[in-house]
């Protein structure tokens, strides 16, 4: 399954490469929104929000309330994910909450979130950059892997979304061997994200059982949605 991304910085649509560098933006709301509603699942991310420098809570609401969303970007409290559920959205997306400085995954806090708002409701962040886990806004890295956060946070969530920051806006492929060897790890949904270009590429994750989430591919109208 294809699951187009809207990712907001300044009060726009944006495209990064990386994380760090501006590629794309884009006004015009209406457009996307329109193209995006025949989609079951759409990934809407505040980046301001995750990067701590801001965030863009109305337009996250606003498009809650348009499109089937799972919303993720600085929500590090009950309080907050329960916020964007209230508005409309689907799922909350959990990162940085998830995990400690020192390395750890913040089990207590991924099972009273689950508790509270429901498992059903949760998705798990596993962003990646050189292998670690990144978090932040993939400004830091924690000494933790996928590998070994996957199976502890597996009983508090009902999917993972696990992005290779690494190939994040380059469009040059998404390892799928990575996506082979994260789906031995749950049988949760696992949702994938970062350098994917092509339906092939899709329909290669999707025979693993992983769906894509396509944001650059998509802005530059190399794959049509």
């Amino acid at each position: 399954m294809l699951i187009p991304s809207i990712d907001l910085l300044g009060g726009r649509i944006v495209q990064l490469v990386r994380g760090e560098k501006l590629r794309l933006a884009f006004d015009d709301f209406e457009y996307w929104i329109e193209k995006f509603s025949r989609y079951p699942l759409v990934q809407l991310i505040d980046l301001d929000a995750a990067m701590r420098q801001g965030e863009n809570s109305a337009l996250v609401e606003q498009l809650a309330k348009r499109l089937p969303v799972q919303a993720g970007g600085g929500i590090h409290s009950i309080e907050r994910a329960q916020r964007v559920l209230d508005a409309g959205a689907k799922r909350v997306i959990v990162g940085s909450a998830l995990f400690s400085a020192e390395g750890k995954v913040n089990a207590e806090f991924a099972a009273e979130l689950a508790s509270k708002i429901g498992a059903e409701h949760v998705v798990a962040g596993i962003d990646t950059k050189n292998g670690r886990i990144a978090v932040k806004g993939w400004k830091a890295e924690v000494a933790l892997t996928p590998d070994e956060a996957i199976p502890q946070l597996d009983p508090h969530a009902a999917a993972f979304l696990y992005t290779h920051v690494d190939g994040e806006g380059m469009m040059q492929g998404f390892p799928i061997a990575t996506a082979a060897r994260l789906r031995k790890l749950t049988k949760k949904q696992l949702i994938v994200a970062g350098g994917i270009r092509s339906q092939q590429e899709i329909d290669a994750l999707d025979k693993l059982g992983a769906d894509a989430v396509v944001g650059m591919a998509v802005y530059t109208e190399s794959l049509a949605v």
